[in-house]
């Protein structure tokens, strides 16, 4: 068969499948030869040509017969260097250009298409509204400390590719301490380690919409071969989708189809899968039985380095500026909550001293932070103590509180009366009515002997240290 041959019987392919169909699926077939029977064709991606071999193989044997080809069966290869093919971009590729957002790493002429002349293949994935990668979420910019370690350790181990371990990867954890990080993460090092893959990327919000949209358009099975086609599927903020039963349904397949095919799926939610108010028990269910992975509150350490890690990228953008000793320390210490909000503190402040030509110290960061300081600084109360020491020290909270002089019962007492007088604004005869009706000089006592107690005694010194980390959490 020669290239006249094929583009006589593309003509009639046209008027019996629809422009449509055509410009999405025939159009891009390039025919390569005829040997033994077999017609071979070149396609973009694989998918393409599982698409084309289920639907349209019968009709374009017919249309090869009817001009007297002696073809029985017809073959898809994926044209690996040919500079001049159609190329349908992977799914994060697609997510990028809808968003304007580019790789790290320069892109290939192949895979930049209409920007070397070649046309590129309208698809299903063109149409997908995704969420975009952020170039700045990499691992290299992520900040590993205790509470992440072993988040980061699974997200590495799932980038790396190759055959899955963890399916499904679920990180959950609250907000700001970078599930969406790890996520981006991962799907930048699969796609610099096999540009070839379709790593799809997007949040439960896009999940719904697109299958809403899909039975809305009746084209549900467009909408299967979509997610049924990727090689990694990553769904940010899953829950979300608690409460949608259809959708929930919908997931629930795809999750299924693509386990099957040994696919890779990962997860991220704002707590873990067992205790997400209205999500089905077989959702849940196959959310647990892969690796599930908590993130939990950063301590000190971890955000300390995280702001010596944003200062050293502030820094290249405003050279000139000088950052006080304690202000990183400062800030470390207040804002505990929220790594997002640590971060954007910084930026403010590196803005601001470069607009009024001041170093950044301690009174230029009360001035400029003075209502992001206030709003996180959280009230820890001294029942809230209290608790946690009795927790810590596996005794009842009425040992703490009632009138007992047992070792057992006075060194915690102590402990938590030298909390409450470090992490409360309450006075000391306050925390002694707290604590049974005590006197302010007991409370005093207490407070001295632990002081001494953490210069000289390793375990009291890591006992108030772990307690002041979670209070503080």
């Amino acid at each position: 068969m020669t290239d006249d041959t094929w583009g006589q019987l593309r003509q009639r392919l046209l008027k019996t499948v629809g422009q449509n169909n055509f410009t999405t699926w025939i159009e891009p077939l390039e025919f390569a030869e005829v040997d033994g029977g077999v017609a071979t064709f070149h396609v973009p991606t694989n998918f393409m040509g599982n698409y084309v071999s289920q639907n349209f193989a019968d009709l374009i044997l017919h249309e090869l017969s009817m001009s007297g080809e002696p073809v029985q069966r017809l073959a898809f290869k994926v044209a690996a260097n040919s500079p001049t093919r159609p190329v349908q971009p992977t799914a994060a590729e697609a997510i990028e250009s809808s968003a304007g957002y580019s790789a790290p790493a320069a892109r290939s002429p192949e895979a930049r298409g209409t920007e070397e002349g070649t046309a590129a293949v309208k698809s299903p994935l063109d149409d997908l509204q995704a969420a975009p990668l952020d170039a700045r979420f990499t691992f290299d910019s992520f900040v590993v400390g205790k509470p992440n370690e072993l988040a980061h350790a699974a997200a590495r181990r799932v980038g790396e590719g190759g055959p899955v371990t963890f399916n499904p990867l679920v990180l959950y954890g609250g907000v700001g301490l970078g599930k969406t990080h790890l996520m981006h993460a991962i799907a930048w090092e699969l796609k610099e380690r096999n540009p070839e893959l379709n790593v799809l990327y997007l949040s439960a919000e896009q999940f719904m919409y697109r299958f809403v949209q899909a039975l809305r358009e009746r084209k549900m099975m467009d909408f299967k071969h979509l997610f049924r086609s990727v090689d990694v599927l990553m769904v940010d903020d899953v829950q979300f989708i608690a409460g949608k039963d259809s959708t929930q349904e919908e997931f629930f397949h795809t999750f299924n189809a693509l386990v099957d095919q040994n696919k890779q799926i990962i997860i991220s939610a704002d707590r873990a899968p067992g205790e997400i108010k209205d999500l089905e028990d077989r959702v849940k269910s196959r959310l647990q039985c892969g690796l599930v992975v908590d993130l939990h509150p950063t301590d000190y350490e971890l955000r300390l380095g995280i702001l010596q890690t944003k200062v050293q990228q502030n820094l290249k953008s405003y050279p000139d500026l000088q950052i006080a000793d304690g202000v990183l320390e400062l800030l470390a210490h207040r804002i505990s909550t929220n790594v997002r909000v640590l971060e954007g503190a910084l930026t403010r402040l590196f803005a601001f001293a470069s607009l009024v030509g001041r170093e950044i110290d301690m009174d230029l960061t009360q001035d400029c932070l003075a209502d992001v300081l206030r709003a996180s600084e959280r009230k820890i109360t001294v029942e809230e103590i209290q608790r946690k020491v009795s927790e810590y020290y596996n005794i009842r909270m009425s040992d703490i509180i009632g009138p007992k002089r047992l070792r057992s019962y006075a060194r915690p007492r102590q402990v938590a009366m030298y909390l409450c007088k470090q992490l409360t604004s309450r006075s000391l005869p306050e925390i002694g009515r707290r604590f049974g009706g005590r006197d302010h000089t007991t409370v005093m006592h207490g407070v001295r002997r632990i002081e001494e107690l953490k210069t000289i005694d390793g375990q009291i010194a890591e006992d108030v240290e772990m307690l002041r980390r979670s209070l503080e959490a």
